[in-house]
């Protein structure tokens, strides 16, 4: 059976270890839960089910029956309220904790890294820069960034890219390889709204703080239909995929500029107005 930390629903992480108690012996859902402390007989199947959830208390419970202790006990928990949480910074809040635990102990978690790279603007940006200032010191780095950041928060995300194999430092330079972060569980959509706000809240202060020469804002209101929704977002992202390839073939980095392709609804549908 995986290690707890390599779990990211902790109904899935229980299943299994039920499954594996049933395979080698006559393991019950009755005795699971009665190990747990709890009188219902299928109160954990139901659990598993996502019929019902585990309370915090009940998720020490549990966590004690499967034998986890430490900080796997406290990953568990931690895992629990990250299922449970209602909100995007109360499911960020949950998964750092679980990162901190997993770092503290030195095991990886599954979509770490990705989660980290997105969770500020100062790691893409850093990204982009530190390989055209060559032998840049993380103070020099911090200077040319528009959003204020420290010298050791540059230092800090350096350190954290070369690790993760995003830049590779030769002597005093750096160089970006072809490694790209994708996530695939469900935290990375938190994670990226969160870096969608971020970068939206910039493009809102970039409105006063740059000549209209320096940036580009356009907009468009317009009437459409959901089919005329589909063929937008598609010219959208193909748009999009030129621009990268001309980012790409760039002879130069002179700035580091931020895209933001917003597409998004101004009214209700008829259907979502009546039933508001």
């Amino acid at each position: 059976m995986k290690p707890v930390t390599e779990y990211q629903d902790y109904r899935i992480y229980m299943q299994d270890y039920y499954n594996e108690r049933k395979r080698v012996s006559s393991f019950s859902w009755r005795e699971f839960t009665r190990a747990s402390g709890f009188t219902s007989p299928t109160y954990l199947k139901l659990v598993c089910e996502g019929k019902t959830r585990l309370s915090p208390l009940g998720a020490e419970k549990v966590g004690a029956a499967m034998h986890l202790a430490g900080f796997e006990l406290e990953y568990f928990k931690s895992l629990v309220d990250y299922c449970h949480a209602k909100t995007d910074q109360a499911r960020k809040i949950a998964y750092e904790s679980m990162l901190e635990l997993a770092h503290d102990n030195k095991i990886k978690v599954v979509d770490g890294e990705a989660f980290h790279y997105f969770e500020s603007w100062v790691h893409p940006v850093v990204r982009e820069l530190a390989p055209v200032m060559p032998g840049a010191t993380p103070g020099e780095i911090a200077k040319r960034c528009c959003q204020e950041v420290s010298a050791g928060d540059v230092r800090e995300s350096l350190d954290f890219m070369v690790r993760s194999g995003l830049l590779k430092r030769n002597g005093d330079t750096y160089e970006q390889t072809d490694k790209h972060l994708k996530g695939t569980s469900d935290i990375m959509p938190v994670v990226l709204r969160s870096m969608h706000r971020e970068m939206a809240s910039f493009a809102e202060e970039a409105i006063d703080r740059y000549a209209p020469s320096e940036r580009n804002f356009t907009g468009l209101t317009m009437g459409i239909s959901a089919e005329d929704y589909g063929k937008i977002v598609q010219e959208l992202d193909a748009c999009r995929k030129k621009i990268t390839q001309i980012a790409l073939n760039s002879r130069g980095t002179e700035r580091v500029y931020r895209l933001n392709l917003q597409l998004f609804p101004l009214t209700w549908r008829e259907d979502e107005n009546n039933d508001k």
